[in-house]
């Protein structure tokens, strides 16, 4: 169980026909395809849908997420209130979500009192699957977007498939998005060349299933092509991640000067494991502690912040649980509070890295924990950390200090500082003396893109020191 597939669908009022009037017959091959997501969908049998919804609540610094124990939306805003849906939330899959997201720091709310009711986004999508599946018997929850990093939509999609596999969810993601507003002149907004070049880039996207590119496309052919959907389909690109999926782009069109696309991605089932098999990994998970203990008593020397790390890596992929928080560790583990950086390597590369820039847990300790088991599990560069990799991994534990601003580049220095820029609600963070990274340009234009700040846009500059734990930390075979 988890995500059976993902669709992106448009969200135009009009090709409800109560609101159309007929100039839904305008758009006849986004009603089709609409009309063969819904049947695929009924086939599916899920017992979750999650919309994704550009139109829903929205957060500068965090992701609005429904909590309410049912929604109710309707049409009135386009003349039609007795065109009306009812929804009934999932709410500890909702609860499940944020508080994956709570281990990279991101805010969760619900919706405020003036924005309670379902928007459109969410209810044309809605109307259609009506058509095929009892939305009485179905859970809905719905999400909006953030003014956060496009890093930070995917990690939040990743956290859906990994909440909908936890609670044993059949789960459909609903990306409701459209492209650009600018391809005519009688359109909403004009027109503009980038409107045509943005929708062709992204229907490719859509129709080779290579997803990491919405994460690559130009901001500026972003912004000039008034898009709407992006964040949408980059949270879709995230719960995607790591899937065997088929893709298919289903239509596409744009006759009132907005860009219509609906794209299917299908997730590939695995056979079913043998009763052999499934033994077989239970006896590899339950062993796993176990290799570790005897590991750690031959190893002499050994910092107590990396111990603690590769114990709650070993805890969460070999048992499934998060490591409680020790008894006997020393003063300055339980006694501090700080931003961390947990880093896993295998071989020559790079397995995980999750951290926060200041400390959200009460102690320097609970947050090696919690940014261990989301290294280990939920960045969204990478698969979890299975079993058997264990022995294979290298650790370091990277504690920040305080960040202080930078008037000059003359401030910063790679090897010796972290930097961290800021514009209005974007921020992004670099930890320093990696890999490649030579000078304070590198150094910014990657935090830069991380965050996504264009390059040629000022930020605010802030640098930190690190104090880098790796005693004890590599790995133990090779």
């Amino acid at each position: 169980m988890g995500l059976l597939a993902a669709y992106a669908v448009p969200h135009p009022p009009l090709i409800v026909p109560a609101v159309g009037g007929g100039q839904e017959a305008e758009v006849a091959d986004t009603t089709a395809a609409y009309e063969e997501v819904a049947r695929r969908i009924a086939d599916h049998a899920p017992d979750l849908i999650v919309v994704v919804s550009p139109h829903a609540p929205l957060y500068r610094d965090g992701f609005f997420i429904a909590n309410a124990e049912t929604e109710e939306g309707s049409l009135a805003a386009f003349g039609q209130p007795e065109a009306r849906i009812t929804t009934r939330t999932d709410t500890a899959f909702a609860q499940a979500v944020a508080d994956r997201l709570s281990r990279r720091s991101i805010p969760v709310a619900g919706a405020p009192a003036h924005h309670e009711e379902i928007d459109h986004a969410t209810y044309v999508p809605l109307h259609f699957i009506g058509q095929t599946v009892d939305l009485s018997q179905v859970a809905v929850v719905r999400i909006g977007l953030s003014a956060l990093s496009p890093s930070d939509h995917q990690f939040l999609g990743l956290s859906i498939t990994r909440a909908a596999e936890d609670l044993g969810r059949r789960a459909v993601l609903i990306a409701s998005g459209d492209l650009s507003h600018r391809l005519k002149e009688d359109g909403p907004y004009g027109f503009n060349e980038a409107g045509p070049a943005f929708d062709r880039a992204v229907t490719d996207l859509f129709a080779a299933g290579s997803l990491r590119g919405l994460f690559g496309l130009d901001p500026i052919l972003c912004e000039d092509a008034a898009e709407c959907g992006l964040r949408a389909f980059q949270i879709m690109a995230g719960a995607l991640e790591g899937l065997p999926f088929t893709p298919e782009l289903l239509s596409y069109e744009g006759p009132f000067g907005v860009g219509y696309a609906v794209a299917a991605f299908e997730v590939e089932c695995s056979p079913s494991s043998t009763e052999e098999e499934v033994e077989a990994e239970l006896m590899e998970a339950d062993e796993a502690p176990v290799r570790g203990a005897h590991a750690r008593g031959a190893c002499s020397a050994v910092d107590p912040l990396v111990a603690l790390a590769r114990a709650s890596v070993e805890s969460i992929v070999g048992t499934g649980q998060v490591l409680p928080l020790p008894a006997d560790l020393p003063d300055e583990l339980t006694g501090q509070r700080a931003g961390v950086f947990v880093s896993l390597h295998e071989a020559d590369g790079l397995r995980g890295c999750i951290g926060t820039i200041a400390p959200t847990r009460s102690c320097v300790a609970e947050e090696v924990i919690m940014n261990a088991v989301a290294a280990a599990t939920d960045d969204p560069r990478f698969t979890p950390v299975t079993p058997d990799e264990l022995d294979a991994l290298s650790y370091s534990v990277d504690v920040l200090g305080e960040p202080e601003p930078v008037e000059s580049l003359k401030q910063l220095d790679p090897r010796r500082y972290g930097v961290i820029v800021t514009r209005g609600f974007k921020r992004g963070l670099l930890l320093p003396d990696l890999e490649g990274v030579e000078t304070a340009f590198d150094q910014i234009a990657i935090a830069k893109m991380k965050a996504g700040i264009a390059p040629d846009e000022d930020a605010q500059l802030e640098r930190f020191e690190v104090v880098r734990h790796t005693l004890g930390g590599q790995a133990r075979v090779y």
